[in-house]
């Protein structure tokens, strides 16, 4: 079975590993798990938290239980570093919980991909803190987040 392609394609350069990490931040602020699965190679593996994840399938059962919790999901996700087949990315995003209490929860990814710029592997470290309603920084629209909105580093996070 053939997988379609998923550019930017590695090896990646500064621009396309930027696009790279601002499509994936599109894909996850569509909350959509199909749709972000079809980023990530069929035996794609991951460790999200303390989660260990085995394929598309999996991948869109772990986002589906995430985004039925963590309610009014906005990401910002930035370039850390990039070689030739792997990124690594900080990012930062906030949601509430149905009981509207919100949290800001940061974190770190580590992805490799293919040569069809599929991802293989990803490796996710994240930690939730707390916050009330008015200390949210992320407001937007929900779905991508707009050209001009500040980022993480812009942000202070």
């Amino acid at each position: 079975m053939s997988e379609e392609t998923r550019p930017p394609c590695p090896p990646f350069t500064i621009e396309t590993a930027v696009l790279k990490v601002r499509l994936a931040e599109d894909g996850w602020n569509t909350r959509d798990p199909e749709r972000v699965s079809l980023a990530y190679s069929v035996d794609s593996r991951w460790r999200n938290r303390a989660e260990f994840v085995n394929g598309r399938s999996e991948i869109v059962e772990l986002l589906t239980r995430k985004w039925q919790r963590e309610l009014d999901y906005r990401l910002i996700k930035e370039l850390w570093a990039y070689t030739d087949n792997r990124i690594a990315v900080r990012y930062a995003y906030e949601c509430h919980d149905d009981s509207m209490n919100w949290f800001r929860s940061y974190g770190n990814e580590n992805w490799e991909f293919d040569e069809r710029g599929l991802m293989v592997r990803r490796f996710a470290c994240i930690n939730d803190l707390p916050i009330k309603e008015e200390e949210r920084l992320f407001h937007w629209p929900l779905g991508r987040r707009p050209d001009g909105h500040a980022g993480l580093s812009d942000l202070g996070l």
